[in-house]
C-alpha cells in the first residue's frame, strides 16, 4: 500500500481578475477550489492511474470535512488525524493579466503533541512493502525535523520511504536511505550550495545525496524534463513532453505519483511515466486526468 503523507494539506481558492485595484472592492472573474497538498496531489493522480493509496495527515474544521469528504469521492483512503481547533487552510490565489499569480498562503491549524503522537501510532502501523510519501511544508507547531524522526522511527522495517521537501527536511533524512528523493533544480542547487547548470552538474549533485543514503534521486527539471539517478548507478535523462503550460502547480507532485505507479516496470518506464503526469497537469487548469496522462504516455 502507498501512503502519502500531508501535514500541512490546503483548499486552493483560485480567483481570476483582470486587475486588483488596492483598497477597492474587486470582482473574479472566475472561481474555482482546488483541493491539495502535496501529498493529497499524490493520492489524487495515483488514484486516476488506478494505484490505491491511503491519505495521512492532519484535519481541522469544516475545510477538513470537505477535504475529507471530496478524497473519499475518489475512492482515496483517508485516515486523518482529526484537530480538536483551528481549520484545514484555505490558500488564495490571485491571477490577473499584468501581475501573473499573486499567492496568499495561510498558516494552518496548531497542532498539538497528542494529536502528533497520534500520526506517529498509525505509522507505526505500516508494513514491509508499504511505500510513505512525506512530502510539503512542516507546519510550524511541528518539529522542524519531523521526516527525520519519522525516517528513523520506519527505519529497518522494509518500508519504502519517498521525500519529497526542501533543504534540511529532506537531506536530514538521507541516513536512513530514502528510497526515493526528489528535489527540483532549484531545491538541488540549495542543498549543493550553488548553480547547476548542465546535466553533468545535476548528475554529480544527484550522486552527492545517494553517496549520503538516497537510493533513486529525481530531480524535476520543469520545461527541461527530469533526470533520474536510479539506485544502479544509471543516470536517465529524458526532456519533457511538449505541452502548452496552463497551470505548473502539482506538476511535481504528479511526476512521483507516475514514477511509483511506474516503476514495478522499470526505471526507466517510470521516469517516462512521471514525466506524462508531470506534463500532462502543466497543461490542466488543475491535476492530470487518465486521458491527459493517455494522450502523453499509455500507462
Amino acid at each position: 500500500m502507498i501512503y502519502t503523507l500531508t501535514l500541512n494539506p490546503a483548499l486552493d481558492y483560485v480567483l481570476r481578475i483582470p486587475a486588483v485595484k488596492e483598497g477597492e472592492t474587486n470582482r473574479a472573474a472566475t472561481a474555482d477550489l482546488h483541493f491539495g497538498g502535496k501529498g493529497i496531489n499524490v493520492s489524487l493522480v495515483l488514484s486516476e492511474l488506478g494505484v490505491e493509496s491511503t491519505a495521512l495527515g492532519f484535519t481541522a474544521g469544516f475545510t477538513g470535512d470537505a477535504l475529507a469528504a471530496y478524497l473519499t469521492e475518489r475512492s482515496i483512503r483517508t485516515d486523518f488525524i482529526r484537530l480538536p481547533e483551528g481549520l484545514t487552510r484555505i490558500n488564495v490565489k490571485l491571477k490577473t493579466e499584468t501581475a501573473g499569480e499573486t499567492e496568499i498562503n495561510a498558516a494552518g491549524p496548531a497542532i498539538q503533541q497528542d494529536c502528533t503522537e497520534a500520526l506517529l501510532s498509525k505509522l507505526d502501523a505500516l508494513t514491509e512493502g508499504d511505500t510513505l510519501v512525506m512530502a510539503g511544508s512542516i507546519p510550524r507547531s511541528l518539529p522542524k525535523d519531523i521526516y527525520r524522526q519519522i525516517s528513523k522511527r520506519l527505519d529497518g522495517r522494509g518500508i519504502r520511504l519517498v521525500v519529497d521537501a526542501e533543504g534540511e527536511s529532506l537531506t536530514a533524512t538521507l541516513p536512513y536511505r530514502p528510497y526515493l528523493v526528489k528535489p527540483n533544480r532549484a531545491e538541488l542547487e540549495g542543498i549543493a550550495g550553488h548553480a547547476l547548470t548542465t546535466d553533468g552538474e545535476l548528475q554529480w549533485a544527484a550522486a552527492e545525496l545517494q553517496e549520503k543514503g538516497a537510493r533513486n534521486v529525481l530531480v524535476s527539471l520543469g520545461g527541461d524534463g527530469a533526470l533520474l539517478l536510479d539506485e544502479n548507478g544509471i543516470c536517465h535523462r529524458k526532456p519533457a513532453f511538449p505541452v502548452t503550460p496552463v497551470n505548473t502547480v502539482g506538476a511535481g507532485d504528479s511526476m512521483v505519483a507516475g514514477f511509483l505507479a511506474g516503476v514495478d516496470r522499470g526505471y526507466a518506464y517510470a521516469l517516462e511515466l512521471g514525466l506524462a503526469c508531470g506534463g500532462a497537469t502543466a497543461a490542466s487548469e488543475g491535476l492530470a486526468d487518465y486521458t491527459a496522462i493517455l494522450a502523453l504516455c499509455r500507462p
